[in-house]
């Protein structure tokens, strides 16, 4: 593994319990000479996560969009930068850039990349370790919401396999770079698409 990919807040209205984790987080991937593949911006946990790793002289690839470049500020430290038109551009482009993929705290965006990200490892798109970083509870309701619809038989109980949740960022980088695929049948992750004999 050379590359992860973080998805976290841009917003700089956060508590600061959740800077001090992304910050921990940039500079352990600079520490095992792992490139951050991130959205690019300067404020929020991006903003924080991206300093941490520069400070530690880590590599970073950004990826932002036009707008958002205006109203984030893209980050100035960023080794590559790579300015795109459309979400839809940028997350392909993170996707594709990281070996790995390490979720942290954020709001609709982040909630966007990762589903989108786990459901690129349902539909075997792709087959890279996806991680939560569970930091001060703040994805037990997501979780929750994963478990819900595996009870209602919405999402097949091994798509659970393929996230770790942990709120420890060593346990999750570590499972990362251990992760060597996820194993499972295609008819293991995806609901039966017709309509089971009684």
């Amino acid at each position: 593994m050379r590359s992860v990919t973080v998805y976290c807040s841009s917003s700089p209205a956060i508590e600061p319990a959740f800077a001090k984790t992304a910050q921990f987080v940039g500079r352990e991937l600079a520490r095992r000479q792992l490139r951050l593949v991130y959205g690019g911006g300067s404020s929020g946990l991006m903003g924080e996560v991206a300093r941490a790793c520069r400070d530690e002289g880590g590599s970073i690839l950004g990826v932002i969009t036009t707008h958002l470049a205006d109203l984030e500020v893209a980050f100035e430290g960023c080794d590559d930068l790579v300015v795109v038109e459309s979400m839809r551009e940028r997350k392909k482009i993170m996707v594709e850039e990281g070996d790995g993929f390490l979720v942290l705290p954020g709001g609709l965006g982040t909630y966007e990349e990762f589903f989108e990200t786990l459901v690129g490892r349902v539909l075997a798109e792709h087959d890279k370790p996806i991680g939560v970083l569970n930091d001060h509870g703040y994805f037990d309701p997501l979780v929750a919401m994963i478990d819900h619809g595996i009870d209602h038989r919405f999402i097949r109980p091994a798509a659970g396999d393929l996230v770790n949740v942990n709120s420890d960022p060593l346990v999750l980088i570590e499972a990362l770079l251990a992760d060597e695929g996820h194993g499972h049948d295609q008819s293991d992750l995806i609901p039966p698409l017709s309509r089971p004999q009684e």
